[in-house]
């Protein structure tokens, strides 16, 4: 099954505004950027992820993902949600067999746990929710085929997500996967970060060096 990772970023200046309090502008990018990287790599170490787009409207974020060999679509940052669909578009007009979002703040995101998701069985349409930590929010989903529904990322969004797949006929099922529970936004996903994991190698390289 030919699956396309779509991966909607801010440009890094922008980023983390959340984190203000802690961080200082140049940090805050330099972290954005770092996280970037390491799911950046996650994605191009997955077996199961046949490519990766990248839907933004920075410079540098489309820089980075040219260097690894994903494609890049421009959405003049105007949120996650028309990111994703622009993502969604791209995937059909390849003729993908299905989508993966995934938020680019994830950084000790595995690729193996990556694999085990997408190798689960599902029955088309199929929708795959990934919760955050907190298991309220999506941190990824896993749409077979790509336009099953228009995803609805925002908070409550993993409940939301389910109701809008059960409103429609989709079959829908939340996953857990470790390594994706954790999304960077505010100092204390930050200590979480430092605390429970020894991947996002980046951003632990740049972390060590403040």
């Amino acid at each position: 099954m030919r699956t396309l990772a779509i991966l909607p970023v801010k440009g890094f200046s922008r980023a983390k505004q959340r984190l203000r309090g802690g961080l200082d502008p140049e940090l805050r990018e330099s972290l954005a950027e770092a996280m970037f990287g390491d799911v950046l790599d996650a994605l191009d170490a997955a077996r199961a992820v046949d490519a990766v787009v990248v839907v933004t409207g920075g410079d540098t974020p489309g820089e980075i993902a040219r260097q690894h060999g994903a494609r890049v679509l421009n959405d003049g940052e105007h949120g996650h949600n028309i990111a994703a669909r622009l993502g969604i578009a791209a995937a059909l007009d390849g003729g993908y067999d299905r989508v993966l979002l995934v938020p680019g703040d994830c950084p000790a995101l595995d690729p193996d746990e990556l694999d085990g998701l997408l190798a689960r069985p599902v029955v088309p349409p199929s929708l795959v929710i990934v919760p955050d930590r907190h298991g309220s929010g999506t941190n990824a989903l896993v749409l077979t085929p790509p336009d099953t529904l228009p995803p609805s990322f925002g908070p409550g969004s993993c409940r939301r997500h389910g109701e809008l797949a059960s409103a429609a006929g989709v079959n829908a099922q939340v996953v857990e996967v470790p390594s994706l529970a954790l999304d960077v936004d505010t100092p204390q996903d930050l200590a979480a970060l430092t605390a429970a994991s020894d991947r996002a190698r980046r951003t632990h390289a740049l972390l060590s060096r403040c």
